[in-house]
Protein backbone atom coordinates (compact mmCIF):
# COMPACT_ATOMS: atom_id res chain seq x y z
CA UNK A 1 0.00 0.00 0.00
CA UNK A 2 1.34 3.36 -0.92
CA UNK A 3 2.44 5.38 1.95
CA UNK A 4 0.05 8.72 1.79
CA UNK A 5 -2.77 5.82 1.73
CA UNK A 6 -1.74 4.16 4.88
CA UNK A 7 -1.79 8.10 6.60
CA UNK A 8 -5.00 8.47 4.61
CA UNK A 9 -6.05 5.20 6.00
CA UNK A 10 -5.38 6.19 9.89
CA UNK A 11 -7.24 9.72 9.76
CA UNK A 12 -4.44 12.17 8.74
CA UNK A 13 -6.32 13.84 6.39
CA UNK A 14 -7.04 13.80 2.27
CA UNK A 15 -5.16 11.96 0.21
CA UNK A 16 -3.32 15.52 -0.89
CA UNK A 17 -2.88 16.54 2.93
CA UNK A 18 -1.25 12.99 3.63
CA UNK A 19 1.24 13.54 0.43
CA UNK A 20 2.18 17.24 1.57
CA UNK A 21 3.08 15.85 5.07
CA UNK A 22 5.77 12.88 3.36
CA UNK A 23 7.14 15.86 0.55
CA UNK A 24 7.67 18.13 3.57
CA UNK A 25 9.66 15.49 5.48
CA UNK A 26 6.85 15.09 8.28
CA UNK A 27 6.99 11.39 7.59
CA UNK A 28 9.16 9.12 8.55
CA UNK A 29 9.07 5.32 8.65
CA UNK A 30 10.36 2.16 10.71
CA UNK A 31 12.50 0.19 9.05
CA UNK A 32 10.63 -3.08 10.80
CA UNK A 33 9.83 -3.90 14.71
CA UNK A 34 13.37 -4.14 15.90
CA UNK A 35 14.63 -0.31 14.76
CA UNK A 36 14.85 2.02 17.01
CA UNK A 37 14.50 5.42 14.81
CA UNK A 38 12.78 6.11 11.92
CA UNK A 39 13.85 6.66 8.44
CA UNK A 40 12.54 9.86 6.43
CA UNK A 41 10.54 8.63 3.30
CA UNK A 42 10.19 11.18 0.66
CA UNK A 43 8.28 9.89 -2.04
CA UNK A 44 4.35 9.98 -0.96
CA UNK A 45 3.67 6.41 -3.60
CA UNK A 46 6.32 4.61 -1.56
CA UNK A 47 5.06 1.03 -0.76
CA UNK A 48 4.81 -0.83 2.27
CA UNK A 49 3.36 -3.66 3.65
CA UNK A 50 0.38 -2.29 6.16
CA UNK A 51 0.10 -4.75 8.74
CA UNK A 52 2.38 -4.44 11.50
CA UNK A 53 4.22 -0.81 10.22
CA UNK A 54 5.25 1.88 12.62
CA UNK A 55 6.03 5.35 11.93
CA UNK A 56 6.29 8.82 12.91
CA UNK A 57 4.11 11.52 11.88
CA UNK A 58 5.02 15.13 13.15
CA UNK A 59 7.20 13.47 15.79
CA UNK A 60 4.36 11.80 17.15
CA UNK A 61 4.93 7.64 16.92
CA UNK A 62 1.95 5.43 15.48
CA UNK A 63 1.04 2.09 14.45
CA UNK A 64 -1.07 0.96 11.42
CA UNK A 65 -4.69 -0.23 12.98
CA UNK A 66 -6.93 -1.30 10.35
CA UNK A 67 -9.83 -0.95 12.40
CA UNK A 68 -9.58 1.22 15.43
CA UNK A 69 -10.33 -0.48 18.67
CA UNK A 70 -9.90 1.94 21.91
CA UNK A 71 -10.45 2.35 25.32
CA UNK A 72 -10.98 5.42 27.07
CA UNK A 73 -11.20 6.33 30.78
CA UNK A 74 -14.18 8.86 30.45
CA UNK A 75 -14.47 11.64 33.63
CA UNK A 76 -17.10 13.33 34.74
CA UNK A 77 -18.59 16.04 32.97
CA UNK A 78 -18.03 15.14 29.75
CA UNK A 79 -20.45 13.71 26.71
CA UNK A 80 -20.67 11.14 24.64
CA UNK A 81 -21.99 13.28 21.66
CA UNK A 82 -20.16 15.00 18.90
CA UNK A 83 -22.43 17.81 19.45
CA UNK A 84 -22.60 18.22 23.21
CA UNK A 85 -25.00 20.43 24.33
CA UNK A 86 -23.80 21.53 28.01
CA UNK A 87 -20.69 19.63 28.56
CA UNK A 88 -17.42 19.37 26.92
CA UNK A 89 -17.00 16.17 24.00
CA UNK A 90 -15.11 12.86 25.03
CA UNK A 91 -14.42 13.02 21.58
CA UNK A 92 -12.04 16.08 22.50
CA UNK A 93 -9.87 13.72 24.66
CA UNK A 94 -8.22 11.94 21.61
CA UNK A 95 -5.89 12.79 19.06
CA UNK A 96 -7.17 14.34 15.52
CA UNK A 97 -6.59 11.14 13.59
CA UNK A 98 -9.13 9.09 15.47
CA UNK A 99 -11.34 11.64 15.00
CA UNK A 100 -11.21 11.83 11.47
CA UNK A 101 -10.20 8.24 10.42
CA UNK A 102 -12.18 7.96 7.20
CA UNK A 103 -15.43 5.38 6.60
CA UNK A 104 -17.01 4.21 3.30
CA UNK A 105 -15.48 7.36 2.09
CA UNK A 106 -16.73 9.49 4.56
CA UNK A 107 -14.78 11.16 7.81
CA UNK A 108 -16.41 10.10 10.58
CA UNK A 109 -13.57 8.70 12.80
CA UNK A 110 -14.18 6.39 15.67
CA UNK A 111 -17.70 6.31 17.44
CA UNK A 112 -18.45 5.22 21.72
CA UNK A 113 -20.13 1.90 21.48
CA UNK A 114 -22.96 3.05 23.73
CA UNK A 115 -23.03 5.93 25.96
CA UNK A 116 -22.79 7.06 29.66
CA UNK A 117 -24.14 9.84 31.04
CA UNK A 118 -21.79 13.27 31.84
CA UNK A 119 -21.96 12.46 35.30
CA UNK A 120 -20.52 8.76 35.15
CA UNK A 121 -17.21 7.76 34.60
CA UNK A 122 -15.42 4.79 33.59
CA UNK A 123 -14.89 2.83 31.11
CA UNK A 124 -15.42 3.53 27.34
CA UNK A 125 -15.19 2.31 24.25
CA UNK A 126 -14.41 3.81 21.03
CA UNK A 127 -14.62 1.99 17.17
CA UNK A 128 -15.08 2.71 13.66
CA UNK A 129 -16.23 -0.92 13.21
CA UNK A 130 -19.71 -0.67 12.75
CA UNK A 131 -20.43 -4.77 12.98
CA UNK A 132 -18.23 -4.31 16.48
CA UNK A 133 -20.35 -1.53 17.82
CA UNK A 134 -23.89 -2.99 16.19
CA UNK A 135 -22.61 -6.52 18.28
CA UNK A 136 -22.00 -5.02 21.55
CA UNK A 137 -24.81 -2.78 21.59
CA UNK A 138 -27.82 -5.19 20.64
CA UNK A 139 -29.77 -6.01 23.32
CA UNK A 140 -29.90 -9.63 22.25
CA UNK A 141 -25.82 -9.91 23.12
CA UNK A 142 -26.20 -9.44 26.46
CA UNK A 143 -22.90 -8.32 27.21
CA UNK A 144 -22.45 -7.55 30.64
CA UNK A 145 -20.81 -4.04 31.78
CA UNK A 146 -20.58 -4.06 35.98
CA UNK A 147 -21.09 -0.44 37.56
CA UNK A 148 -19.70 0.16 40.96
CA UNK A 149 -22.49 2.99 42.79
CA UNK A 150 -22.52 5.09 45.36
CA UNK A 151 -25.55 5.33 47.06
CA UNK A 152 -27.36 8.16 49.22
CA UNK A 153 -28.70 5.94 51.85
CA UNK A 154 -26.89 3.01 53.10
CA UNK A 155 -26.38 -0.75 51.40
CA UNK A 156 -29.32 -2.90 52.29
CA UNK A 157 -30.15 -6.86 52.26
CA UNK A 158 -33.24 -5.77 51.07
CA UNK A 159 -31.85 -3.31 48.22
CA UNK A 160 -29.76 -6.42 46.62
CA UNK A 161 -32.22 -8.75 47.01
CA UNK A 162 -35.04 -6.25 44.94
CA UNK A 163 -32.53 -5.54 42.47
CA UNK A 164 -31.53 -9.25 41.54
CA UNK A 165 -35.51 -10.71 41.42
CA UNK A 166 -36.06 -7.19 39.22
CA UNK A 167 -37.69 -3.73 39.46
CA UNK A 168 -40.69 -2.59 37.31
CA UNK A 169 -39.32 1.12 35.76
CA UNK A 170 -42.31 3.43 34.00
CA UNK A 171 -41.72 1.99 30.44
CA UNK A 172 -41.47 -1.16 30.91
CA UNK A 173 -43.73 -3.49 32.38
CA UNK A 174 -41.91 -6.49 32.62
CA UNK A 175 -39.27 -6.36 35.36
CA UNK A 176 -36.06 -5.42 34.83
CA UNK A 177 -33.62 -7.59 37.08
CA UNK A 178 -29.68 -7.21 37.50
CA UNK A 179 -27.28 -10.05 36.35
CA UNK A 180 -25.59 -9.59 39.61
CA UNK A 181 -25.39 -7.81 42.68
CA UNK A 182 -23.04 -7.44 46.03
CA UNK A 183 -22.22 -4.56 48.51
CA UNK A 184 -18.72 -3.35 47.92
CA UNK A 185 -18.68 -1.19 51.21
CA UNK A 186 -21.50 0.50 53.63
CA UNK A 187 -22.72 3.06 50.81
CA UNK A 188 -21.74 1.23 47.40
CA UNK A 189 -22.67 -2.10 45.63
CA UNK A 190 -21.30 -3.55 42.53
CA UNK A 191 -24.14 -3.99 39.82
CA UNK A 192 -24.24 -6.30 36.99
CA UNK A 193 -26.35 -5.51 33.45
CA UNK A 194 -26.79 -7.23 30.50
CA UNK A 195 -28.96 -4.72 28.97
CA UNK A 196 -29.01 -0.75 27.82
CA UNK A 197 -31.79 1.17 29.17
CA UNK A 198 -32.13 4.50 29.58
CA UNK A 199 -30.74 5.92 32.67
CA UNK A 200 -30.96 2.05 34.09
CA UNK A 201 -29.12 2.36 37.14
CA UNK A 202 -30.18 5.03 38.58
CA UNK A 203 -33.93 4.38 37.70
CA UNK A 204 -33.27 0.78 39.18
CA UNK A 205 -31.58 1.74 41.84
CA UNK A 206 -34.69 4.61 42.53
CA UNK A 207 -37.50 1.76 42.11
CA UNK A 208 -35.73 -0.27 44.34
CA UNK A 209 -36.01 2.96 47.29
CA UNK A 210 -32.41 4.79 46.97
CA UNK A 211 -30.60 6.79 45.20
CA UNK A 212 -27.78 6.95 43.22
CA UNK A 213 -25.17 9.52 44.29
CA UNK A 214 -21.94 8.37 42.03
CA UNK A 215 -21.55 5.83 39.33
CA UNK A 216 -18.20 4.30 37.68
CA UNK A 217 -18.48 1.46 34.91
CA UNK A 218 -15.21 -0.32 35.74
CA UNK A 219 -15.80 -3.93 33.25
CA UNK A 220 -17.08 -4.76 30.21
CA UNK A 221 -17.12 -8.53 29.44
CA UNK A 222 -14.61 -9.89 31.07
CA UNK A 223 -12.03 -6.84 30.70
CA UNK A 224 -11.63 -4.27 33.63
CA UNK A 225 -10.77 -0.98 33.50
CA UNK A 226 -6.85 -0.79 34.02
CA UNK A 227 -5.92 0.63 36.99
CA UNK A 228 -3.01 2.62 35.49
CA UNK A 229 -5.61 4.54 32.63
CA UNK A 230 -6.21 7.82 34.30
CA UNK A 231 -9.68 9.84 34.38
CA UNK A 232 -9.23 11.25 30.43
CA UNK A 233 -6.44 9.27 29.13
CA UNK A 234 -7.09 6.72 25.91
CA UNK A 235 -5.20 4.01 24.32
CA UNK A 236 -4.99 1.22 21.94
CA UNK A 237 -6.67 -2.04 23.08
CA UNK A 238 -4.53 -5.02 22.76
CA UNK A 239 -6.37 -8.31 20.79
CA UNK A 240 -5.97 -9.66 24.37
CA UNK A 241 -8.60 -7.11 25.91
CA UNK A 242 -10.12 -7.04 22.72
CA UNK A 243 -10.92 -11.16 23.23
CA UNK A 244 -12.04 -9.88 26.59
CA UNK A 245 -14.32 -7.67 25.34
CA UNK A 246 -16.00 -10.21 23.46
CA UNK A 247 -15.66 -12.75 25.59
CA UNK A 248 -19.49 -12.64 26.77
CA UNK A 249 -20.85 -12.01 23.55
CA UNK A 250 -22.25 -14.54 21.14
CA UNK A 251 -21.35 -14.72 17.17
Amino acid sequence: MELQEILYSQGFGTRRVCAGLIQQGKVQVYADNSAVEPVPVADAATEFVADGLRFRVMGVDWAYHEKAYVLLHKPAGTECSQKPSAWPSIYTLLPAPLRSRPQKGAVQGVQAVGRLDQDTTGMLLLTDDGTFIHRMNSPKRHVPKVYEVTLKHAVEPALVQRLLSGVVLDDDPQPVRAAACEALDAQRIALTLTEGKYHQVKRMVAAAGNRVEALHRSQIGSMQLPPDLAPGQWRWLSPTELQAVQTAVPA
